[in-house]
């Protein structure tokens, strides 16, 4: 989970469909999130965390940046690839592992 996960997490503890809003533009999500929201807090926020979690594991599959929205909590790779990037090792340093 990214630092900007994190901080979606406080917000989303502090309004929802703000942390919704930042994830999925203004869109359905958003009006499903702010119904929820209305309905009783618990649910928006449930929500909120579902979408944020899907992000996190999108991020987590095919890379930073390397994922766009589609909608309905779903991601796909940006080639439109259905399988996922293969990530190159973490390297520290100058030098790539031999």
């Amino acid at each position: 989970m990214g630092g900007s996960s994190i901080i979606l997490v406080f917000v989303a503890i502090i309004f929802p469909p703000a942390a919704v809003a930042f994830l999925s533009g203004c869109g359905c999500d958003l009006i499903v999130n702010i119904l929820l929201t209305l309905l009783g807090y618990i649910p928006g926020l449930i929500h909120a965390f579902w979408l944020i979690y899907t992000r996190a594991k999108a991020e987590e599959r095919y890379g930073p940046g390397g994922y766009r929205y589609i909608g309905s909590g779903k991601y796909q790779s940006v080639g439109g690839a259905a399988a996922p990037q293969a990530n190159p090792p973490a390297t520290y340093g100058a030098t790539a592992p031999a």
